[in-house]
């Protein structure tokens, strides 16, 4: 890949041309990701059972948790790459990622450690019980083995989306999902290790491309090349990146710590329920691939046009985002409602209680997509632009403000039962696409957040 052609792209070429071009591979990405998530569900909800099913719904926000530590890097350094790049600044472009890649590590490293540690008291804490908690154990203590390897594929991807070029992380990363889908049935059946297999899986896939993903950044000449001097680390280059960063830690970390509140008050109402709100938001996740792919486009498209001093374009690509992603929604979420007794039957089959609330769930999910759309194209819009500080006001402000004193008044007032955290879902999202629109209209996001120095 040229990437001295994809920054002429990204700053000259035609909007709708250049952002489906680097979304495209982003959404195949995600989707093959969503598949996988898709495909454990199937193997554990017909071959082991509701309890397992319930374990790894019940682990999924505390490994987000985690994860959510490393993505503030990744973010920070998607916005600081891009927008360098755009500046034509590369001695500031390797210096962040190779910062990046140093702080990322030995962060991944710690939290695994005091992972092994935490975990049973985390579960424990969230309400996990029985067989419940002993699955989710059986699969926590491996997985919180993953995040070196997320961690370090986190950098290579900020680095080459930074530098405009999607298509490659993406090859890697369907890799990884597609040898982890082959090992699943493998594990879990021929093998019988159960949930432990699972997770065996997912970290032996994930290590094995991101050892090579990194492999790359050191010899391939084309782009940001890393050197071992780069990994050391430097005041001023590290504080630039945290001060980014942090606040995309923190409202990732805060939200996916309010998913872990949230499955706690879920599962009160029954490991159906439970199961059923893993059911529609991983068809809802799936649904929404597309405009995720354009907000990551999105990200790397206002960070170079800023970085350039493009703003006219900068903005002109946002309009051109929202349009594509809220029509694109538009459609998914009809056609979602519409198959979602087929759907939602291919993972339930034994279970009429899970398969009716799940139904309901994703019916709702359904006819509110479009709002999906609008949250995914202002945080790419906030997080290209460096300005992590908005989105994490979104990120946080979803659950904390909005999501979760709902669900507490609508159980205390109404008598809705797991009804009540359906809707409290989409009115939280419809409230908080709504700040963000306020907030992009303040025009904040507009100022370019690097260093003017080429040293």
């Amino acid at each position: 890949m040229d990437y001295g052609e994809k920054r002429t792209m990204i700053l000259r070429g035609p909007l709708v041309k250049t952002l489906v071009a680097m979304a495209l591979p982003i959404m195949f990405n995600n989707f093959i990701q969503t598949l996988y998530s898709l495909v454990d569900t199937y193997w554990v909800g017909n071959r082991l059972g509701t309890a397992e099913l319930a374990a790894i719904i019940l682990v999924f926000p505390v490994l987000y948790f985690t994860l959510s530590l490393g993505m503030g890097v990744n973010v920070a350094g998607t916005a600081l790459i891009s927008q360098y790049i755009g500046s034509s600044n590369s001695v500031q472009a390797k210096k962040i990622a190779g910062q990046m890649l140093s702080f990322a590590l030995l962060m991944a490293v710690s939290i695994s450690l005091l992972g092994s540690v935490a975990a049973p008291f985390v579960l424990r804490g969230m309400g996990a019980k029985g067989d419940v908690f002993l699955y989710a154990n059986q699969y926590l203590a491996i997985m919180i083995w993953e995040l070196p390897a997320l961690f370090a594929f986190f950098v290579f991807n900020a680095i080459r989306q930074g530098q405009g070029d999607t298509y490659t992380p993406m090859v890697l990363n369907v890799s990884g999902v597609v040898l982890n889908i082959a090992l699943d049935p493998v594990c879990i059946i021929l093998l019988g290790w159960g949930i432990r297999g699972v997770a065996i899986a997912t970290v032996f896939s994930r290590s094995i491309f991101a050892i090579y993903a990194v492999y790359t950044l050191f010899t391939q000449a084309n782009g940001i090349q890393l050197s071992f001097k780069d990994l050391r680390m430097e005041r001023k280059t590290l504080s630039h990146l945290l001060r980014v960063g942090l606040p995309a830690s923190l409202g990732q970390s805060f939200s996916a710590f309010g998913f872990i509140i949230l499955n706690a008050f879920v599962i009160n109402y029954g490991e159906d329920t439970l199961a059923a709100f893993g059911i529609g938001n991983r068809l809802s996740m799936m649904l929404i691939m597309p405009v995720m792919g354009i907000g990551t486009a999105l990200a790397t498209m206002v960070g170079q046009n800023l970085g350039a001093d493009q703003l006219p374009r900068a903005k002109s690509s946002v309009k051109t985002a929202a349009t594509l992603s809220v029509s694109t929604m538009a459609l998914g979420g009809a056609f979602l409602y519409l198959v979602s007794p087929y759907v939602v039957g291919a993972f339930i089959k034994d279970d009429a209680s899970v398969y009716q609330q799940s139904l309901e769930y994703t019916r709702l999910i359904a006819m509110t997509m479009p709002l999906m759309a609008v949250f995914q194209i202002l945080i790419g819009t906030f997080q290209g632009s460096g300005h992590t500080m908005y989105a994490m006001l979104m990120d946080m402000g979803r659950l904390w403000i909005l999501r979760i004193p709902m669900i507490l008044l609508f159980g205390w007032l109404t008598e809705l039962g797991s009804q009540g955290v359906w809707f409290a879902m989409i009115i939280s999202n419809a409230l908080i696409c709504l700040f963000g629109w306020v907030m992009y209209l303040r025009g904040g996001w507009q100022k370019k957040v690097i260093f003017n120095d080429k040293g």
